[in-house]
């Protein structure tokens, strides 16, 4: 099946071929790096990094760009209050440059933990100070910017086609009907491009504002608006148009409009040729929010027993663009299918490379590979390829561990690892030496029916986390977790 995915900008499921031959341009956005991540954050970088994994699977080199939002990102869509990086510092008596740096790297290792592939480039809004004053300058050129008392802002009205992405109708709106409503600006839509730190006050982040951007003699220390620092990096990286921008369905009515706004307003040229958007994660039915300290990080679960991995398999279950709901219960389950596919995995320990094509070794696991690339190229749909590991794992498991075909069965672990990041095949070595021999006398005794000897061994054995499965061709040890 050729790739196709769902598009924001034309609303439907739609075929996908990269503009260059062979390479793919992707954006994702990335965190505001102010706090730790919880469970619905992680779920973009988990469907995107699946995304990633899909588009290599077709043979497509993936050049990905993901920032860093460490400066920038307002409390308000209304482009006014604090910025959350300063707020961060406030709470935590640090500047903004440390909890940048701090919740980065916390970032950075909580990827690692999910096993998410490592973007081509990683880049902080910060880094990027130099492009987004230039995009500025393009824009008052062309005539999209006006100053007001708290910073340069674009006009919404300049750029005709400025609802039509996420069906705003900016017309029929009241003033404030998205945002609060700043008098000062021409139009309730209007946004920040670069915005002033008010006066008698002093940023941890602030930059001067060249003079040529003003339209006064004034001296304004200033800082860019979050919309305006997306479209600097994509566009700086990855040139005028991109193939695919990625990110949450929350951010297409702001944050994603405004993108490309004030993107193809400055290049009179198409931002992205694709939009694809994750759909929200709740908690027991409700948002996640801090009053009702629902907000689980990666260390909350593993302070309750559950891996990042466990949590990776548990939103693959449902498809980006359907609304998630977390629950212990469901997470609960997902550990157990992925301790599941961990032990079929581990067969290859316990079975040899001989192929016999004679034998009616199960067809299953030699066709996985494929089908999961089918069904990951039809708008990642991520539910069909878990349920095609399912059933070819359930194939294995119920036939004779002597009629498993060894290449055939790392072939489809490793199409599973490729495609879903689940690690299979690094989180199950083999057993010890002497915990085969174990396994062995255990069989003796149990073929000299020495059933207290075989108990007792078996019991030996589980106190080092393997448990036995005997079956019609022999015994099958197991993980217990």
């Amino acid at each position: 099946m050729p790739l196709q995915f769902h598009n924001q900008l034309t609303k439907s499921v739609e075929p996908f071929a990269p503009e260059i031959a062979g390479r793919v341009s992707l954006y994702t956005c990335g965190p505001t790096v102010y706090n730790y991540l919880h469970v619905g954050n992680w779920v973009a970088y988990i469907y995107w990094d699946t995304l990633d994994r899909t588009l290599s699977a077709h043979e497509l080199s993936v050049d990905r760009v993901m920032n860093i939002t460490d400066v920038g990102h307002l409390v308000s869509d209304a482009d006014d209050g604090e910025d959350k990086l300063e707020k961060g510092a406030r709470r935590e008596g640090k500047t903004a440059w440390e909890v940048a740096q701090f919740y980065t790297d916390d970032f950075l290792e909580g990827m690692h933990r999910l096993n998410l592939i490592q973007p081509t480039h990683i880049t902080k809004a910060t880094d990027f100070i130099t492009e987004q004053l230039e995009l500025v300058r393009t824009l008052k050129k062309r005539g999209y910017t006006y100053q007001i008392s708290d910073g340069i802002y674009f006009d919404t009205a300049k750029f005709p086609t400025y609802d039509e992405f996420a069906g705003l109708h900016v017309d029929a709106q009241q003033a404030g009907a998205r945002v609060e409503y700043n008098p000062e600006k021409r139009n309730s839509s209007d946004f920040a491009l670069w915005k002033f730190t008010p006066a008698g006050e002093k940023r941890d982040m602030e930059w001067p504002t060249p003079n040529d951007l003003t339209d006064d003699e004034t001296e304004h220390p200033g800082f860019p608006g979050w919309h305006l620092e997306c479209s600097a990096m994509a566009m700086t990286i990855l040139g005028n148009t991109i193939d695919i921008h990625t990110g949450g369905i929350d951010h297409i009515p702001v944050h994603h409009t405004n993108e490309i706004a004030q993107s193809e307003a400055a290049t009179g040229e198409l931002f992205s040729r694709f939009w694809l958007h994750n759909n929200h994660m709740k908690v027991d039915g409700t948002k996640i929010s801090k009053s009702l300290d629902n907000g689980y990080t990666l260390d909350d679960l593993d302070d309750k027993g559950y891996s990042p991995l466990d949590f990776r398999l548990f939103v693959l279950q449902g498809h980006y663009r359907n609304e998630g709901n977390f629950t212990f219960e469901a997470l609960d389950a997902a550990k157990h299918r992925l301790l599941h596919w961990r032990n079929i995995a581990a067969l290859r320990h316990q079975i040899h490379d001989t192929i016999d094509e004679a034998s009616g070794r199960p067809k299953a696991p030699r066709a996985l590979a494929g089908a999961l690339k089918e069904a990951l190229a039809n708008d990642l749909d991520t539910p069909a390829a878990l349920r095609l590991v399912d059933e070819a794992f359930t194939a294995i498991e119920q036939g004779s561990i002597d009629a498993i075909d060894r290449h055939a069965l790392l072939t489809a672990v490793e199409a599973v690892d490729d495609l879903l990041g689940l690690n299979l095949l690094q989180s199950t070595p083999d057993i010890s030496d002497d915990l085969k021999q174990d396994i062995l006398q255990r069989e003796r005794a149990r073929d000299d029916k020495d059933w207290a000897e075989s108990d007792k061994l078996r019991d030996a054995i589980e106190k080092s986390g393997i448990t036995l499965r005997d079956t019609a061709s022999g015994t099958v040890w197991e993980y217990s977790s």
